[in-house]
């Protein structure tokens, strides 16, 4: 058996001894849809939000893909003007006429508005109207309190964040050193994994190296969750869960130990989940 690596703060079993889930071009500039993609595993992969991959490659709201697809995953590179200029085939493009117009009226001289004249500056204009018998009421001051407004993660409304399941916290999130992104909770298999927040799931598979049984909620355009190394899942994509429902069973697949590996991403990108979920 091969020495163990280490795959997103977990320790799992080499590449060569598991089955690599994806087609990936060498220069990760373009990624191959496969069986079982969707468009949020694969930004989900890549750390990217889901709505800017479909706008790199032209997709609609509905953000259907199909196998085969190549799916861009960076802007397409724009030519320096020195390679256009040593390519023969590209004609210089005329000169548009119409923006002399526009550079004559930029440097035409500003005329100096007149001077008023002395006689309408030296005599006062009287008032012949008579005052009127009602007293004015003074402006209405605004009053202004302490009080911060509400903040919501969008237009939507606010997210309530519960716990995906009980158990000790066995790793944190971390960016340096060890990269985790997410936290590792403790259990038994079979244990009950719940949605932490309502939502539609978008992926429910086995896809992704290092995550096993994966599941992926999308709560309100902004936020996702992820559930990761469960023994059996429950829900299927574009089932729609409320907070506290059960959506799989914890287990090892991918992992070393049984646990559940739970991530939150706010616009693709991971977010410490402890800033989220109510203190225990």
């Amino acid at each position: 058996m091969g020495s163990l690596v280490a795959c997103g703060g977990h320790t799992y079993a080499p590449v060569s001894e598991r089955a690599v889930p994806a087609a990936i071009h060498p220069n990760t500039a373009e990624y191959i849809v496969k069986k079982g993609d969707t468009l949020y595993s694969i930004a989900f992969r890549y750390g990217m939000d889901y709505r800017q991959l479909a706008a790199l490659n032209g997709i609609g709201s509905h953000y259907s893909i199909y196998p085969g697809q190549p799916l861009r995953l960076k802007p397409a590179t724009v030519p320096s003007k020195e390679s256009i200029v040593r390519d023969s085939s590209i004609v210089a493009p005329k000169p548009i006429i119409t923006s002399t117009r526009q550079t004559v009226a930029a440097n035409k001289p500003v005329s100096k508005p007149k001077p008023q004249s002395q006689a309408a500056t030296k005599t006062p204009i009287k008032s012949t109207a008579k005052p009127s018998s009602s007293t004015a009421k003074p402006p209405v001051k605004t009053t202004t309190t302490n009080k911060k407004p509400e903040i919501k993660t969008t237009s939507s409304g606010k997210i309530y964040w519960k716990w995906p399941t009980n158990g000790k916290v066995l790793n944190t999130f971390k960016t340096s050193g060890v990269i985790n992104k997410g936290i590792d909770i403790a259990g038994s298999r079979g244990l009950a994994i719940k949605a932490a927040a309502s939502g539609k799931v978008v992926y429910a598979g086995n896809g992704l190296l290092g995550y096993g049984n994966l599941v992926i909620i999308d709560h309100n355009q902004q936020f996702l969750s992820a559930y990761a190394h469960n023994s059996r899942v429950l829900v299927k994509e574009n089932d729609m869960v409320k907070t506290g429902q059960k959506i799989a069973e914890m287990g090892s697949s991918g992992a070393d130990r049984v646990m559940l590996h739970f991530e939150i991403r706010r616009d693709g990108k991971p977010v410490d989940p402890l800033r989220y979920l109510p203190k225990r």
